[in-house]
């Protein structure tokens, strides 16, 4: 059985706003996996730790690939290399000089025969476009998020009027020893869009933006560009980081 068709681009931009971009992006196309991640605002070495992160798990899939017909094989080997770029950023903030205190987001995802296997841990999101209807595979691991589930607010626009802010993650790679990641395992469907991405790109466009632009005939590149080109057009108040991915067709059985 052989994977999935995929196309893909990828893109990061520091924005219109910061000084440097503490976001990575990594693709590896021939084991079909996609990081992206942005390092903490504001805190020291952000570029260090979103670039660790995505280095220590892309070599992992890269030394290990799952078959492309076991998903829960997939689902296994992307919490132990979460575990492994966790614990890589804790070593490094205690080792090198102007690292403590640094973590970052990360959403990745690993395509099979079939199937998604989809992970993720801050508020660096995934999106999924099908028949036209873009949907939010991912729910941002942040304060403002938690206040909405527990019912403090009904909906995270009540909670932003409301003065809450929703920069402020509850968890992070390289905050804590242990990390929880959010992991799930979706089928694919040909002609499916999928965007990971910083929130430098979902804080800038709303999702009917989001859809406008990934509802496109247009290559994926082109899309890539656009999107790039829409948050800065609203401010690039962040650096803007994406991977776009599209389920060309599916394996044969």
């Amino acid at each position: 059985m052989t994977r999935a068709s995929l196309a893909l681009a990828w893109r990061s931009h520091h924005g219109l706003v910061r000084r440097r971009n503490e976001d990575a992006v990594s693709c590896l196309p021939d084991i079909g996996v996609v990081l992206v991640a942005d390092g903490m605002g504001g805190a020291p070495a952000g570029d260090v730790a979103s670039d660790t992160a995505v280095h220590v798990i892309g070599e992992r899939f890269a030394r290990q690939p799952p078959p492309v017909d076991a998903p829960d094989v997939a689902q296994r080997l992307t919490t132990a290399a979460i575990d492994e770029a966790n614990d890589a950023i804790i070593r490094l903030a205690a080792q090198r000089q102007g690292c403590a205190g640094m973590g970052t987001t990360l959403v990745m995802g690993c395509f099979g025969a079939d199937w998604l296997v989809y992970a993720h841990v801050g508020d660096s999101r995934l999106y999924r476009l099908r028949a036209g209807v873009l949907t939010q595979l991912t729910k941002d691991h942040s304060l403002i998020q938690e206040m909405v589930d527990q019912g403090s607010f009904s909906s995270l626009d009540e909670a932003r009027r409301s003065g809450v802010n929703e920069h402020i993650l509850t968890t992070a790679l390289g905050a804590t020893p242990r990390v929880e990641p959010a992991v799930a395992i979706s089928k694919l469907a040909a002609g499916d869009r999928y965007l990971f991405c910083t929130d430098g790109l979902s804080g800038m466009l709303a999702p009917r933006e989001l859809c406008a632009v990934l509802d496109t005939a247009g290559g994926l590149d082109s899309t890539a560009d656009t999107l790039v080109r829409a948050a800065n057009a609203q401010g690039g108040a962040d650096n803007i980081t994406l991977a776009l991915v599209r389920v060309d067709g599916l394996a044969d059985r």
